[in-house]
């Protein structure tokens, strides 16, 4: 069965659009290495692959490594990797998190059922690993292994911070960085690895991968407070359902009045959306949007200082030009 695979194809303002062919050579290559002889795990894969989605990780990968003048094949075929690393945590957190929606359709666990996308997630991981060892880089595997395990241990850190009103900022972005924003800094370094770079430009690109990361998640969770269900294609409320404590309703709960906080810790505490109307309206009212943004915009000046240490060309602008959209981003 072969995967079919949605259009990428980024708009001409885009830096995406730097990378746009080489996207589809990803595509390709995560068709063909998508196939089984059982049905219903290329079936589950064409699912959720076909959903399409930003692609910003191997998109990173592959802007790093034209910022450094790598063309190897090698990017194509690690850019895959990436992406089916970050496709198989989609499928276990949608089980574990019990959502129902993403990117405007039902779950793969809502059409499919926990067993199967729990399966069909391992079998990405592991179609991953057999992908990477043929980079035959020990340094390539060292990465990827690791960003896997410390994802698999921000995912279980978020399982233990569940309900938990106290978690502060620093506990907040101890999470984010372990499940989101690891995958952005491997994707980064790899593409310097591939290009051979010196271990300076390495940590450049590696701190340009972990800021981008950060304020990508912290504007997604400043979205959940501040779009609609249609912009987000995710069901509004749903951290709060789950009782994740995310930067919007702890600057909330640290800025509202008392009242207003024993609100917001209540509905953490229980998950409980019942008030989820007024919660919204206390985190625009106590300005804790602003206080959200103003962190992703510090990771966003992070990210572009770190860019600046590369060389000057069109990928290392786009790379500067995408931290800066990043702050305009409404889905």
């Amino acid at each position: 069965m072969t995967i079919i695979l949605t259009d990428h194809t980024a708009p001409a303002a885009s830096p995406l659009a730097l990378v746009a062919q080489d996207m589809h050579e990803v595509d390709k290559v995560i068709g063909q290495r998508l196939t089984s002889s059982v049905p219903l795990v290329a079936q589950i894969s064409q699912y959720i692959i076909a959903a399409g989605g930003k692609r910003l990780r191997p998109a990173l990968l592959l802007m790093v490594c034209g910022a450094l003048g790598y063309r190897g094949a090698h990017r194509h075929s690690l850019a895959a990797v990436v992406e089916l690393i970050h496709t198989a945590t989609l499928l276990h957190d949608d089980v574990v998190d019990a959502s129902t929606l993403r990117r405007g359709r039902p779950t793969a666990n809502e059409t499919f059922g926990n067993p199967a996308s729990v399966l069909v997630g391992d079998f990405l991981h592991t179609r991953s690993f057999q992908m990477m060892v043929e980079a035959g880089s020990m340094r390539i595997m060292e990465i990827l292994s690791e960003a896997t395990n410390v994802i698999a241990e921000g995912e279980v850190l978020q399982l233990m911070n569940m309900h938990d009103a106290s978690l502060d900022e620093a506990g907040y972005l101890r999470v984010i960085r372990s499940k989101t924003a690891k995958l952005f800094e491997a994707s980064a370094r790899l593409g310097a690895i591939l290009a051979n770079s010196p271990p300076d430009v390495e940590e450049a690109c590696a701190t340009y991968g972990q800021a981008l990361g950060t304020a990508f998640q912290i504007i997604d969770d400043v979205l959940d407070y501040d779009g609609d269900a249609a912009e987000m294609g995710k069901n509004l409320g749903d951290d709060l359902r789950e009782g994740k404590s995310t930067l919007p309703l702890i600057a909330a709960m640290e800025r509202g009045t008392p009242s207003q906080a024993e609100v917001v810790r209540n509905a953490i505490e229980q998950g409980s959306t019942e008030q989820l109307a007024e919660i919204v309206s206390i985190v625009r009212q106590t300005g804790a949007l602003d206080v959200t943004r103003a962190a992703a915009f510090a990771e966003a000046r992070r990210a572009m200082a770190a860019a600046r240490r590369l060389p000057a060309n069109a990928h290392s602008e786009g790379l500067l030009e995408l931290a800066s959209q990043l702050l305009e981003r409404r889905n």
